[in-house]
């Protein structure tokens, strides 16, 4: 495992991994992921975004963001194409906001110096809640 890319709401997830992990894997990069639309983890302003829980508006207590590698933007668009994609190509029915997992992973898989290393995503939520929203409509 040479990359973590994970959405941040309360932090947790990212904070824990980097703790838990990088003692024993050094190399180890952590990306976290959040909304283009309310980017306050990366210095922006919080706004509305459609990408349900990740994105707060504030950054959590829980996030250590000196453990942070690299944040990167998705936007509502992006995670929410991404979502579909999973469904509609791997039949995994995921929300939005391992849609914008997702985005980011592949943003990441697609750079040069990315090639043979293996990226890990986390999809944190399930899309049965998405069924009867325009997400899935189509």
């Amino acid at each position: 495992m040479d990359i973590i890319v994970a959405g941040v709401g309360t932090g947790g997830t990212l904070t824990g991994i980097a703790r838990g992990i990088r003692p024993r894997r050094p190399h180890l990069k952590i990306i976290a992921v959040e909304p283009l639309e309310s980017p306050v983890l990366s210095g922006g302003l919080p706004g509305p975004h459609n990408i349900q829980g990740i994105g707060a508006g504030f950054v959590p207590g829980v996030l250590d963001l000196s453990l942070v590698d690299e944040i990167i933007r998705v936007s509502n668009a992006d995670a929410c194409s991404n979502c579909r994609r999973l469904v509609r190509e791997e039949g995994v029915l995921a929300g939005i906001s391992s849609g914008a997992a997702i985005s980011a992973a592949l943003e990441v898989a697609g750079r040069k110096e990315n090639k043979g290393k293996m990226i890990v995503t986390i999809l944190p939520d399930a899309g049965e809640r998405y069924l009867s929203t325009p997400l899935f409509r189509d």
